[in-house]
């Protein structure tokens, strides 16, 4: 752990974690005293995804720097459903859902920061524990009275949902997540709430409820919504999102996601996503041309370690200089192998038939479309024949051959 909390505010700002704050005087807040953060994930998926890294990336650096992370498992909330971000209502799911969903983050959570009882170690708690038994007359009466609804229709996570059409169940969400960071402080003294910039709203009503019922001030961050150079979503795949889970996302498809980012965010990333140190972080960012690729491998080496540690890590490197190197040796991903009977080969394979039997296209028109674009490679040899037959000649070490669509979809044969 870090001692000196006075560097906190300025190194999360120079790393470009800071897109908006609630009170000017929080560098100094941070700098003077421990304070007790906390950030919270509802648990409307069984796990983690990397939209929620940066923001899990933030509570442990408050860790790092000496103060006190509270993770919050909206097991109440989810069953509300969070309008923030969203352009329609997300499915409801039932209570049992919510608590299996809940027990997968906190089983990931604990890889990033470190639970105990200590008073830098961060503790897990849910928001069922405090919301499933309020009597809804009495919450209203309480709670309720403190909430202007011209107020609530000037955020723009509501505002962003009123053309669409927003239930009420969702526009109870604010007074909800706000209820958290009153409880929070009253019981627990947490003074800080940390998200990503699409909960500013809910943050500014969390603050001004604790400071009507508890008398107390408390303070916001928010982390910018992080997307790619091009205006994708971060963490936005073909297959879908990028999830923190092995058996959700292989880490070999997980290390390949990071080490195929554009030239343009790699810097960026580097300071978002790993603890590598700024100078450092620099010196790989500013390499050029065909260099910036050693950038690519530091960053989803450092990515994967943290999320997957430092084996798998390790395990994906070398999966994928023994799918991608000149020669095919060593190691091979099997999420990204077939095993293949030497028989089919005699007469010949069609490259439409493999390319789809393996994933590689969605159907045989785009295969037909990436063949004519010149976008489909055996062994590194551009195929431009839609009737083009793979054979025994095509095999090469090990019994492999190799196939490619575009620049990062690859799928590797084993012959039998």
């Amino acid at each position: 752990m870090q001692s000196d909390k006075k560097e906190l505010f300025q190194t999360l700002n120079r790393r470009g974690f800071i897109k908006q704050y609630t009170d000017e005087q929080i560098e100094k807040i941070l700098s003077d005293k421990k304070v007790i953060a906390y950030t919270g994930y509802d648990p409307t998926s069984d796990g983690l995804h990397i939209g929620h890294l940066l923001t899990v990336i933030g509570l442990t650096w408050f860790q790092k720097f000496g103060h006190k992370p509270i993770a919050v498992v909206g097991g109440a909330t989810a069953l509300v459903g969070d309008p923030s971000g969203k352009t329609e209502m997300r499915k409801m799911l039932t209570i049992d859902q919510v608590n299996e969903n809940a027990e997968g983050i906190k089983k990931e959570l604990s890889r990033f920061v470190k639970f105990g009882s200590g008073s830098d170690e961060a503790i897990m708690v849910n928001n069922a524990d405090w919301l499933y038994d309020k009597r809804y007359i009495d919450f209203l009466r309480d709670i309720g009275k403190h909430f202007s609804v011209n107020r609530m229709l000037t955020m723009e996570s509501v505002k962003l949902r009123l053309e669409k059409g927003l239930s009420f169940i969702e526009f109870n969400y604010m007074i909800l997540q706000a209820y958290d960071f009153m409880h929070l402080n009253k019981h627990f003294d947490c003074n800080f709430q940390l998200g990503g910039d699409d909960q500013w709203g809910n943050i500014v009503m969390g603050i001004d409820l604790t400071r009507r019922i508890n008398q107390k001030e408390v303070y916001g961050i928010t982390y910018p919504l992080i997307s790619t150079s091009s205006g994708q979503k971060m963490g936005k795949t073909e297959a879908g999102a990028l999830w923190l889970n092995s058996e959700k996302t292989s880490v070999y498809d997980f290390y390949q996601y990071w080490i195929n980012v554009d030239d343009k965010d790699v810097k960026r990333f580097l300071y978002l996503y790993t603890f590598l140190p700024e100078h450092e972080v620099e010196k790989l960012g500013n390499l050029k041309d065909a260099e910036i690729r050693d950038a690519k491998k530091v960053l989803a080496y450092e990515v994967t370690k943290l999320v997957h540690g430092e084996s798998e890590a390790d395990n994906a490197i070398k999966a994928t200089e023994a799918t991608f190197g000149k020669n095919i040796s060593g190691d091979i991903d099997e999420s990204i192998t077939t095993n293949l009977d030497m028989n089919r080969l005699n007469e010949g394979l069609n490259i439409i038939t493999i390319l789809s039997e393996t994933n590689l296209v969605s159907s045989n028109s785009e295969a037909r479309r990436m063949i004519s674009q010149g976008g489909v490679y055996v062994n590194e040899d551009r195929v431009s024949d839609a009737e083009y037959k793979i054979t025994k000649d095509n095999i090469v070490d090990n019994n492999l051959i190799r196939l490619r669509v575009g620049k990062k979809k690859y799928h590797i044969l084993r012959i039998n």
